[in-house]
């Protein structure tokens, strides 16, 4: 359902109540007339050490996902955006299409997944660059677990992951200190990999930006998942705006 603000469509979004960089970058790139409505699952910033400590607050999340859902639904929005991104990969690709048809059968409306969204984000810049895109190398501010998790969604989905690069952040709300240069460093060492793109997964690592100069830097996709997500959940919506200054996606297609 629309609103006065809201006239072309009001997205419902479900981030992690640690998460400080989904927000606001969702916000630069919404278009006029497209407004975002935040729902937080709430948990806690505990210290993330190791793999154990990782599942726990995969754990965490879960618990509190549906409440979250439940709770942004109430405002009526036409489209639900999932604004965290471990959780979507985890299990691969049967996984992530299990998880989106449980949300939307909950939410009654369209539900877009971070996972999604890079498989066609990839499938989108393949068309762009008219290039062959089969080797993918990968950002996250995981442990380990996750970075598995990671792997093997994009090995389901048919690429070869000829580089991971796993930050390691020491809890859900620091993933969101991670610096600019950090990422930086991080893309250019995966790209001594020879990739055909690079991708960012971690809704909290603030890496919009970054991207976006890496793409010109590099010349070849720099995929943010917060640009691709919130892109996938416009095109999705069939709102078709370009969108300048967050990467080819949203500029070109």
């Amino acid at each position: 359902m629309v609103d006065t603000l809201g006239y072309r469509i009001k997205f419902g979004v479900i981030a992690p109540s640690t998460n400080t960089s989904v927000e606001p970058e969702y916000a630069s790139m919404q278009p006029r007339g497209v407004t975002n409505h935040f729902s937080r699952i709430i948990i806690p910033d505990d210290p993330v050490r190791n793999d154990k400590d990782f599942e726990k607050l995969l754990v965490n999340i879960r618990s509190a996902t549906v409440d979250a859902l439940d709770s942004v639904m109430t405002c009526s929005p036409g489209y639900v955006i999932m604004g965290m991104s471990a959780e979507t990969f985890w299990d691969g690709a049967g996984g992530a299409d299990k998880l989106k048809k449980k949300m939307e059968k909950r939410a009654g409306v369209k539900v877009s997944l971070g996972s999604h969204a890079c498989e066609e984000a990839l499938k989108t810049y393949k068309k762009l660059t008219k290039k062959k895109i089969k080797k993918v190398a990968v950002l996250t501010p995981y442990m380990p677990v996750g970075d598995q998790n990671v792997r093997r969604f994009f090995t389901d989905i048919g690429y070869d992951v000829v580089a991971l690069i796993g930050l390691k952040s020491k809890s859900p709300m620091l993933i969101a200190h991670e610096p600019p240069e950090k990422l930086r460093k991080a893309i250019i060492e995966l790209n001594g990999s020879n990739p055909d793109a690079i991708i960012q997964v971690g809704t909290n690592l603030a890496c919009v930006a970054v991207a976006e100069e890496a793409e010109r830097w590099l010349d070849k996709p720099v995929i943010a998942i917060n640009a691709a997500t919130y892109w996938y959940s416009l095109r999705d919506a069939k709102i078709m705006d370009k969108v300048h200054g967050y990467g080819r996606l949203l500029a070109e297609a």
